[in-house]
C-alpha cells in the first residue's frame, strides 16, 4: 500500500490545482483500481499505483510529446526511477497504442517501454474506461460515446478511440467476468458488475 499512497500524493501534487477534473477522473479510477485487488493477487498494489497515476502525462509540468501515455511514463521512469512495470503501465492504458500509432510514435513508445502482461492492462482499462471525466462509475458504452464528444469526429483521439473500441470492450467484458467470480466465491454475487452498470 505505499506505493499507492505515493502515488495517489504525486498524482495529486501534479493535476489537483492545474487540472481538477483531471484530478476528479485519476481519483475515480484510483479507487476502481484499488476495487480489483480481489482478481490481483500479489498485483494489486502496482495496478492500483497505475490508476492513480495513469493520466499525469496531462500535467502541464509533464507535457513533452503531447501524447500523455508517453510523457507520464517518461517522467516516472526519469525524475523518480519509479518501477519499471509501473511505467510500462502507464505508457500502455487503455490501448495507448491507437493513439501513439496516429501519432506517429508507436515505434517509440514500444521501444521505451514494452508492454506489460495483458491482464494487467485489460485491469487499467476496465479502471479507466468505466470512469467518467468527473471520477463517476458508468457503462463503457457510456465511456466510448462520451469521449469523442469532446473532440472533433476527425480529431486523432477519436479516430484512436474508434479503433480501440473492440480491444476496450473485451477488456472491460473480461474483467467484468473475474469480478463476478471473485464476488460468486465471497458470497458476494454479481456486486462489483453491478456498481460498474449502476451510473
Amino acid at each position: 500500500m505505499e506505493q499507492v499512497g505515493w502515488a495517489r500524493d504525486l498524482a495529486k501534487k501534479l493535476l489537483e490545482r492545474p487540472l481538477p477534473r483531471r484530478w476528479a477522473h485519476s481519483c475515480g479510477v484510483g479507487v476502481r483500481g484499488e476495487s480489483l485487488a480481489p482478481i490481483l493477487g500479489r498485483d494489486a498494489d502496482l495496478l492500483a499505483a497505475a490508476a492513480w497515476l495513469h493520466d499525469i502525462g496531462y500535467s502541464p509540468e509533464l507535457v513533452d510529446t503531447g501524447f500523455h501515455p508517453l510523457d507520464g511514463a517518461r517522467y516516472l521512469r526519469d525524475v523518480h526511477g519509479a518501477d519499471e512495470r509501473l511505467c510500462r503501465l502507464v505508457a500502455h492504458h487503455s490501448y495507448a497504442v491507437f493513439e501513439a500509432e496516429q501519432r506517429g510514435l508507436l515505434d517509440v513508445l514500444e521501444a521505451e517501454f514494452p508492454r506489460e502482461r495483458p491482464e494487467l492492462l485489460q485491469a487499467l482499462t476496465y479502471a479507466d474506461m468505466t470512469t467518467s471525466p468527473d471520477g463517476n462509475p458508468l457503462t463503457v458504452s457510456a465511456r466510448l460515446e462520451e469521449i469523442p464528444t469532446r473532440y472533433s469526429p476527425e480529431h486523432l483521439v477519436s479516430r484512436s478511440i474508434a479503433n480501440a473500441t473492440p480491444s476496450i470492450i473485451a477488456a472491460v467484458e473480461t474483467v467484468e467476468g473475474k469480478l463476478a467470480s471473485a464476488d460468486v466465491r465471497l458470497g458476494r454475487p454479481g456486486k462489483v458488475v453491478a456498481d460498474s452498470q449502476s451510473h
